[in-house]
């Protein structure tokens, strides 16, 4: 007879069991945690790294209409509309740029969503994957749409941003 495996797990965070507490992440672990504990931080995350797109509409597969790729409600744009690594959606860029040119706060790359217990890709889709603290900086990231955005209320937000970034800390 073979030995029975104990497959419960416990939140990380609130230190419960239950059918609701899984590994979470796309493509990398983050933790594993419950549905609550795991909506708190993946909304939290979201915040801090402005993934705050709707998620993405499925189509019908019965509905014939035309379809139009996403575009920014605030400049008309073309967007990519990609999930995050903890499933919460974010608008980039349609290009990749050089990574020197896009503010930190805004870097972000794709990444292929690799089989369980595999590393081949299965899934067409990509991940947004946001790049903290790499060493060494890519050549090339995808910058966040708000980045790049015409409309006034973005181009205001960015440029605050980068005030805060360069403010000298001895002042």
């Amino acid at each position: 007879m073979g030995v029975i495996e104990e497959t419960s797990q416990i939140c990380e965070d609130c230190h419960t069991d239950g059918p609701t507490v899984r590994e979470r992440g796309r493509v990398r672990l983050i933790a594993v945690l419950c549905d609550a504990c795991w909506n708190v931080y993946a909304n939290q995350r979201a915040m801090e790294d402005g993934a705050t797109a709707p998620p993405r509409a499925e189509p019908d597969p019965d509905d014939v209409t035309w379809y139009e790729p996403p575009t920014c409600r605030d400049c008309g744009a073309a967007v990519g509309h990609y999930p995050t690594n903890y499933d919460r959606w974010v608008y980039l860029a349609v290009e990749d740029r050089p990574a020197k040119d896009v503010a930190p706060r805004h870097r972000w790359r794709l990444t292929a969503i690799p089989g369980r217990h595999s590393h081949v890709p299965v899934d067409a889709d990509a991940v947004a994957m946001r790049i903290r603290g790499a060493e060494p900086l890519p050549s090339f990231v995808r910058p966040a749409h708000r980045a790049l955005c015409l409309s006034p209320d973005a181009e205001e937000e960015v440029e605050d941003e980068v005030e805060q970034e360069y403010v000298d800390p001895a002042s």
